[in-house]
């Protein structure tokens, strides 16, 4: 097959079907990527171990489960008229709304008949040879893919926890980034949930309204800031979507974390107890993420960090009533936002209510689960049901469950044994035309997902023009480039105070997985700069290759 000839999916000499690209995952990367190739004329295959479209939307049905992102702003923006027909109905989207829109995209642009659900990948080998992939999938068959995309989601494999006991648990367990499809009801019944992260944070009001008796089991206390949640208003929507050029550019550009956002001009130390008080009240009241814009040096400094992480520890203490579980709720092991800030609903005063209980499993550790209760601390904790918020193996735990092989037969397994290494978070030196979608090395779970996806896409797409106009065989990462590239996102990483969180931004969620800062930290703007200078100087760093054909001619003349 010559380079980027589109092969429409037709029939390979080996018998095996043909495509120009394969695209791992029908999340909102995954579909983008392919309304994107066909745009170009080739010919893709998207595969979807899902029952359907959506990506973590269609796993994480847990209750409350909600985006941390504005809808307005955590939404497709290549399509005006998308942009313009779509009404969010609240602040922060539910999971089934932002499921809905992910289904509405699948259909509004003919999607679907390129999209095998319920497939997984098992195999991908990249065959030297013909410079092609060898994909197969857990239905047994192989295709063969010029390119093979993977957009395969940051947070999309979930961590089931190593707990004694817990096989032999007799009511139902659940995980709450793999919920079932259909509505739990705990009315009646003694719950627990195991871990405060996120989707606890989500869950643990709705599942306390329902239970006869909640338990929380807590490790690591964690910040979160109010939502603020309310109904999208049609002026609301009509106000954003006349600013949204303005709003996209800035997110695309200008903001950190792909938020569109007022941005601070100065640090927390430069003003007074009191403005300070004044500006981190303001913040709270408004909820969501942006609390954490109130200065632009809380990232960077310890003395900054502790004014913020102070001001919501004091909020905690008013909130919750009594003074012994209001203290095992005030995060003290890490900076306010070096990890994933959450953001909730009634979290904190949850836990006033007669029918919720908080253990601390940092002091007192769950030794066993037992037919029907929680043991931690030498007491048992009776339950009938558990939840799991136990999260997940974030940013390479989906990769590193496909067998995926490059040069001389080498593993991503191997090589990223001691941590991930790409150019960019796009590609890794010694598998050519493979990329990766918001991989790690890039700004990913640290901004608005669905910018840094956009923007990820958009560049593989020019990429994968830029070759086929140039009758490009291969590119893959130089390896001097790739480890200059993460010594960089390394140096930035330790400029700031995330390090120094365990957070699953370093892995430390998994046992034995390498404890390496993994997004790139220096800003959603300044990273898209870097990857289209790269890409003005021909693909600075990378390895282009024509085929051996053109080559043997080329010589011959």
């Amino acid at each position: 097959m010559s380079a980027l000839q589109s092969v429409s999916g037709k029939s390979h000499a080996a018998g095996a079907e043909t495509y120009d690209v394969v695209v791992v995952g029908a999340g909102f990367a995954g579909m983008y990527m392919l309304h994107k190739l066909r745009g170009l004329g080739l010919s893709a295959r998207v595969y979807e171990q899902g029952g359907d479209v959506g990506g973590t939307w269609y796993w994480n049905r847990y209750p409350g489960a909600r985006c941390d992102v504005e809808s307005m702003q955590y939404s497709y923006s290549f399509s005006d008229e998308l942009q313009e027909e779509w009404d969010w109905s609240e602040r922060y989207a539910p999971q089934p709304e932002i499921l809905k829109y992910a289904n509405h995209v699948a259909d509004r642009f003919k999607l679907r008949p390129d999209i095998q659900l319920n497939t997984r990948v098992d195999r991908a080998a990249f065959d030297e040879g013909s410079n092609c992939w060898s994909v197969t999938t857990s239905d047994g068959k192989t295709v063969t893919a010029k390119y093979v995309v993977l957009a395969t989601g940051c947070l999309s494999n979930a961590r089931m926890p190593d707990i004694k006991g817990l096989a032999g648990f007799r009511g139902k367990v659940y995980h709450t980034g793999h919920w079932p499809h259909e509505p739990v009801d705990f009315k009646g019944q003694r719950v627990a949930v195991i871990g405060t992260g996120s989707s606890a944070i989500q869950s643990v009001p709705v599942i306390a309204e329902q239970a006869s008796h909640l338990t929380v089991f807590q490790r690591t206390a964690n910040f979160s800031i109010p939502a603020r949640n309310a109904a999208l208003t049609v002026e609301e929507r009509n106000a954003f979507r006349a600013n949204y050029p303005e709003i996209r550019r800035f997110a695309r550009e200008v903001a950190r974390n792909g938020i569109y956002t007022e941005m601070p001009d100065r640090g927390a130390l430069d003003d007074g107890d009191n403005e300070r008080r004044s500006k981190y009240e303001s913040r709270w009241t408004r909820g969501g993420l942006t609390f954490m814009m109130a200065y632009n040096n809380l990232a960077l400094d310890k003395a900054a960090n502790d004014t913020a992480a102070n001001f919501v520890r004091e909020k905690i203490a008013e909130i919750v009533k009594d003074p012994q579980t209001a203290k095992l709720l005030q995060p003290n092991n890490h900076p306010i936002g070096s990890k994933r800030i959450c953001v909730d609903t009634d979290y904190f005063a949850t836990f006033n209510r007669p029918n919720v209980t908080l253990v601390d499993i940092k002091s007192n550790p769950i030794e066993e689960i037992l037919p029907n209760a929680v043991r931690a601390g030498g007491k048992d904790y009776a339950v009938d049901a558990l939840v799991l918020a136990t999260g997940f193996d974030a940013m390479t735990g989906s990769v590193a469950k496909i067998d995926i092989r490059g040069r001389n037969g080498q593993t991503l397994n191997q090589k990223w044994a001691e941590g991930p290494k790409t150019y960019l978070g796009l590609m890794s030196a010694g598998f050519p035309n493979l990329f990766i979608i918001t991989g790690p090395g890039s700004p990913s779970v640290l901004s608005n997902m669905i910018v840094s996806i956009e923007q990820h896409v958009d560049w593989i797409t020019d990429c994968i023009a830029y070759m086929r106009d140039r009758h490009l065989d291969t590119m893959e990462a130089k390896r001097e480039a790739e480890d200059n590239w993460v010594a960089h996102v390394n140096e930035v990483a330790q400029g700031t105070l995330y390090p120094q969180a365990n957070s699953w931004y370093m892995g430390a969620n998994i046992p034995g997985k390498p404890q390496i800062f993994m997004p790139y930290i220096g800003g959603v703007g300044v990273y898209r700069q870097i990857c289209n200078d790269v890409a003005a100087k021909d693909y600075e760093g990378f390895a282009m290759s024509v085929p051996e054909r053109t080559q043997k001619l080329a010589a011959s003349s």
